[in-house]
């Protein structure tokens, strides 16, 4: 099969696609047809950074989901020609991901779904739906009633939690700190020009912060009393904070809280796919590339030149 495979650091300019035996299935795992997946912040970074860690297989195909159809459905209740999606759990790092025309993938990081769909809008939805579901529902609370505010909304979650918000009828405000991308921010009630300090100029009952530690004490003052913070991402460059003290940086009344995206299961995979049925969602896409231009796709990632989801076909 034809498969993108890490050797060292790699610059998108050297990704190329590579002859490699098909994987052979075992128990526990099963085989599957990738007809299209999604390109990840993640995935870049192992790429650039995260490669030369211990915990990473090497060499390694990256990719942290997929579509496609079951294959070898080895010791599963999965059918074969079953279509099902595929995420987490330790793809494209402890064991090969989905940059491949096939996946050996562990049974309970494996989900039959439902949908008419294209391949294409359907690989649009795995990691960044569940990031966005967990984020708004599980950590947030979200309810119709509340504001929202989302900071550093121009990325493909971003575009995400603005369409599930506003289907609920959430007031919904999105920051970036680009005027330039100021117009992609439409779908939004209110789009702000964010440029680092936002105190004392919004109030909201949720935010969902996916610009990370660098602005998150200012972030937190953003909150109504009672609201809640939930940091996903780490749009900012900077992973953690130093000498954090939780009595002063949370203001009283406010809750802090993340979402850690490894665990989907079946359950919430359904509960996503009924809501993007019940309320008509179309998956927004940045721009779709064929698996024959890989490097181009993630030149595109790295040079930033795409907005919103990069997803590739098989």
């Amino acid at each position: 099969m034809k498969a993108v495979v890490l050797n060292r650091i790699t610059r998108a300019e050297e990704i190329e696609l590579t002859e490699v035996e098909t994987p052979k299935v075992k128990l526990g795992w099963v085989l599957i047809r990738v007809r299209a997946f999604g390109m990840n912040h993640s995935e870049q970074i192992l790429r650039l950074e995260e490669f030369v860690e211990e915990y990473i297989q090497k060499p390694v195909i990256p990719g942290i989901e997929c579509v496609g159809e079951i294959v070898d459905a080895s010791d599963s209740n999965f059918k074969i020609g079953q279509k099902v999606i595929a995420m987490m759990g330790g793809m494209g790092r402890s064991f090969d991901g989905s940059y491949a025309e096939f996946a050996l993938l562990p049974i309970h990081h494996v989900f039959a779904v439902e949908s008419n769909l294209d391949w294409a809008h359907l690989a649009a939805i795995p990691e960044t739906y569940f990031t966005a579901w967990g984020s708004l529902f599980e950590c947030l609370q979200l309810k119709s009633s509340d504001s929202i505010l989302i900071r550093g909304a121009t990325c493909a979650l971003g575009f995400v939690v603005i369409q599930i918000a506003k289907s609920l009828g959430c007031r919904v405000l999105a920051t970036t700190h680009r005027t330039k991308k100021l117009p992609l921010l439409e779908e939004a009630d209110e789009k702000i020009f964010d440029e680092g300090k936002l105190e004392g100029k919004i109030h909201v009952d949720k935010i969902l912060d996916l610009i990370g530690a660098r602005d998150l004490r200012d972030t937190m003052r953003l909150l109504n009393p009672g609201g809640i913070c939930c940091t996903t991402g780490i749009l900012g460059g900077v992973e953690t904070l130093n000498n954090f003290d939780p009595i002063t940086f949370i203001p009283n009344g406010t809750y802090l809280t993340g979402f850690y995206s490894n665990y989907p299961t079946q359950k919430i995979v359904d509960e996503i796919f009924q809501f993007i049925r019940d309320k008509n969602l179309n998956p927004p896409i940045g721009k779709i590339f064929d698996f024959g231009n890989i490097r181009e796709a993630c030149i595109a990632q790295d040079n930033h030149s795409i907005t919103g989801k990069i997803v590739v076909k098989i």
